[in-house]
C-alpha cells in the first residue's frame, strides 16, 4: 500500500513557499495528519569553477542555522533554470560564465517538502564590465547585503573536498551540488 491523500488545506503561503497540512492514510493503513512545504518555484544552484580549478563559495548569514559556506543558488521566481543560475552567480559573486552545463536534478528534504533544484557547472568565468554608473557592481552588491552573503573566495577544488570532510561546509544542498560536478569533472568513480 503506499500513501493517499482525503484532503489538502493551505495553512501557511508566501511568495516563496505554501504550507500545506494534508489528511493521509500511511502506508500501514492508518490515518494521520502530514505537513509539507512547496517552494512556489524550482531552485537554482551553480557550482562554477575557475580556470585555476577553483569553486567559488559565498559565506551567507541563514536566519535559520548562522554563517553558511555554500555554492551561489536561489529560486527561479518562474524562469527558466538556466536564467536563474546565471542571475544567481552574478548577482552573489560578481561573476558571469562562458560555458553552462545542467548536471543534475535533485529534491530537497523529501520527509517534508516538494522542492525540486536544478544544479549548474559553470565555467569560463570572468568579472564583468561595469557602466560607466557602475551599475553591474552596485547591484551586485545590493543582493549580497540583502541576501547576508558576507564573503566571496574561490577555493582550490582539494580545499572544498577537506572542508565537506571536516564540516565547515554543512549545506546538504551545497554538498549534493559539489557531488553532481565532481561526478560530471570525473572526479569520482
Amino acid at each position: 500500500m503506499s500513501w493517499s491523500t482525503r484532503s489538502s488545506r493551505t495553512v501557511y503561503e508566501n511568495r516563496w513557499i505554501r504550507v500545506v497540512e494534508d489528511e493521509v492514510v500511511r502506508p500501514d493503513g492508518e490515518a494521520g495528519i502530514y505537513g509539507v512545504v512547496e517552494l512556489a518555484h524550482p531552485a537554482a544552484f551553480v557550482v562554477a569553477v575557475t580556470d585555476a580549478d577553483e569553486v567559488l563559495l559565498v559565506t551567507v548569514d541563514r536566519h535559520t542555522v548562522g554563517m553558511s559556506v555554500e555554492v551561489p543558488a536561489g529560486g527561479t521566481d518562474g524562469e527558466d533554470p538556466l536564467v536563474a543560475a546565471r542571475r544567481e552567480l552574478a548577482e552573489e559573486t560578481g561573476y558571469e560564465a562562458v560555458e553552462w552545463r545542467e548536471i543534475g536534478r535533485m529534491t530537497a528534504l523529501n520527509g517534508i517538502a516538494r522542492a525540486v533544484e536544478h544544479v549548474f557547472l559553470a565555467t569560463g568565468l570572468r568579472r564583468p564590465r561595469a557602466s560607466d554608473d557602475g551599475s553591474v557592481s552596485q547591484a551586485s552588491h545590493a543582493t549580497r547585503l540583502e541576501e547576508g552573503i558576507t564573503g566571496v573566495r574561490a577555493v582550490p577544488w582539494p580545499e572544498v573536498m577537506r572542508m565537506v570532510r571536516e564540516g565547515e561546509i554543512t549545506d546538504g544542498e551545497t554538498i549534493a551540488a559539489l557531488g553532481f560536478a565532481a561526478l560530471e569533472l570525473g572526479r569520482l568513480a
